[in-house]
């Protein structure tokens, strides 16, 4: 079987654009690949964080994993700290990186600003995206067009690294989904949502109450013309509602727009959050059971174990590729 690997920080909340371009693509993959699913602790370093906080927010992401539908006999869920072969890998690799690689990175461009107090680890944290992929001989990484840069240099670590000491990595390849990728935040349509943006009505969180999500859909931008279809570069707030009820429907967004005509934008705003509803519903409800039942901790051990066995082989490789066992 083919095999995937995808992480997710367990920074912020998770929203609906993560649901939509991440979460939601990986239960078919289950079904047609083995799959590992971890939560990236260590990424969430790069700036402090409150360690107890921190703790929590692993916690709950596992629980989403689960709750969004993610089967721990069919995938391994497990904490990026809990397998050490990460960090140690994450070393190895930076010694073939090149600087000038890193420093064009266009998140640490973004998050860094040429900032003197920007940390090492902001600066090399896609070393160590590389290192989460490449230890489990990963065939196929889901990701967001914005990561795509990063999923590059993991294919140029890999095959420099085969090129200099052997055959160790297998080279993957990307999985982009269509829409979902792109989710845009409801405040400011012309960028993606995002966990960390100032105002919590940029975003609709997985565990937001459904009076919380018809308040934020109420608030979403839109434009003056109050004419519904879908053209995101001049109507990105419509176009926006569009892809996200679509999503969420099932339905298309050429036959929403079809059925939208005539209809102001508040008819648009509230069916579309009552189809977030819909979905979120059992969700929600699959998340809190699976939050009392103590299954977490379980199947987060057993995931990390399983993880442990399977990159320890690909350590070992490096090491002895290297010189180093």
């Amino acid at each position: 079987m083919k095999r995937v690997f995808s992480g997710i920080q367990p920074t912020g909340n998770i929203h609906l654009g993560n649901y939509i371009g991440a979460l939601k693509q990986f239960i078919p993959l289950q079904e047609e690949a083995e799959c590992f699913f971890c939560i990236v602790n260590l990424h969430a370093l790069t700036i402090p964080r409150d360690p107890e906080e921190l703790r929590q927010k692993t916690r709950k992401v596992a629980g989403l994993y689960l709750a969004v539908g993610l089967d721990p006999n069919k995938s391994t869920l497990f904490v990026q700290s809990h397998n050490p072969a990460h960090s140690e890998a994450a070393w190895l690799l930076q010694c073939v990186t090149r600087m000038g690689e890193l420093s064009r990175m266009t998140q640490y461009k973004d998050k860094g600003k040429g900032s003197d107090s920007a940390t090492a680890g902001l600066f090399s944290y896609p070393v160590l995206q590389a290192a989460d992929i490449l230890l489990y001989q990963t065939d196929i990484v889901p990701v967001g067009e914005d990561q795509k840069q990063h999923l590059e240099l993991s294919r140029d670590l890999a095959q420099r690294f085969n090129g200099q000491y052997g055959d160790v990595f297998k080279v993957p390849e990307p999985k982009i989904g269509k829409t979902g990728a792109r989710i845009m935040g409801l405040d400011h349509p012309e960028k993606k949502m995002s966990k960390s943006a100032d105002s919590e009505y940029n975003r609709i969180e997985l565990l937001d109450e459904p009076d919380k999500i018809v308040k934020k859909f109420k608030r979403a931008v839109t434009d003056s013309e109050n004419e519904i279809y879908y053209d995101p570069e001049n109507k990105p707030g419509v176009s926006n509602l569009l892809a996200i009820y679509s999503e969420m429907s099932g339905e298309s967004i050429e036959s929403l727009v079809n059925r939208y005509q005539g209809k102001g934008y508040g008819h648009l705003k509230l069916d579309t959050a009552e189809a977030v509803i819909q979905v979120l519903k059992p969700l929600q409800e699959r998340y809190e059971k699976v939050m009392e039942s103590g299954e977490v901790e379980r199947i987060l051990s057993e995931g990390g174990q399983r993880a442990r066995e399977v990159s320890y082989q690909t350590l070992l490789n490096m090491q002895q590729a290297m010189g180093l066992a």
